[in-house]
């Protein structure tokens, strides 16, 4: 099935369960460029990947009002390979990655922290807990902005449970939004993929990551 169907049938189902309808990011990493370029010819604008060469060539191919999302753990001692090509980061989730990009940005880098918010061992990010005294260690650093926090929740069936972790996730962002510190505005969410996404909407979620229900 093409990406603007594929497409067509996401936003008719967003349109049934919210009015403020989130940021789609088509999550490219396990397809080709020629694939991506589809979903920028269907209308797409932002594009998530996990591996930093696939980033880089996506970002190399595609045009220049794409917008580009780092969504998968990144090594510290990587940070300097991409973290100036990068437009959104959703896996800030540990103090020494905060302190390299710091170190290695040279403008602001517009980040989420990732939070554990079930509790998986499998799952990088921070346990809920952590998150407010992390955040506000953040105050004097000027290369980073939090901009949101991110969770990706089991791969459950229970759309009730799932609505559950989203709502958590909710209310922990409006308490980091709350401290007012003005490199974490904290106004976004991103959670939601090809699976629960729908549950993500209706708890509040902005930015949505699509794979296979989306390019395959």
């Amino acid at each position: 099935m093409d990406v603007k169907d594929n497409l067509k049938a996401i936003n008719e189902e967003i349109e049934a369960v919210t009015a403020h309808p989130p940021t789609v990011i088509a999550v490219t990493k396990y397809v080709t460029i020629d694939r991506a370029q589809e979903a920028y010819d269907a209308g797409l604008r932002h594009f998530g990947e996990n591996r930093i060469e696939g980033f880089l060539e996506k970002k190399a191919a595609l045009p220049q009002d794409a917008t580009f999302h780092f969504i998968g753990s990144l090594q510290t001692r990587k940070v300097k390979e991409v973290i100036n090509e990068v437009d959104y980061l959703h896996s800030l989730d540990r103090q020494s990655l905060a302190d390299e990009i710091e170190k290695r940005a040279v403008h602001t880098i517009r980040c989420f922290v990732q939070v554990n918010v079930a509790g998986e061992d499998s799952k990088h990010g921070f346990a809920p807990e952590e998150v407010m005294s992390f955040v506000e260690g953040l105050k004097d650093f000027e290369k980073i902005e939090v901009v949101g926090l991110m969770t990706m929740a089991p791969h459950i069936e229970d759309q009730t449970q799932l609505r559950t972790y989203f709502a958590e996730l909710k209310q922990l962002q409006q308490k980091v939004a709350a401290l007012g510190q003005l490199n974490a505005p904290c106004t976004e969410l991103s959670m939601g993929m090809s699976n629960d996404y729908l549950s993500a909407i209706s708890e509040g979620s902005t930015f949505i990551r699509i794979g296979t229900k989306l390019v395959g």
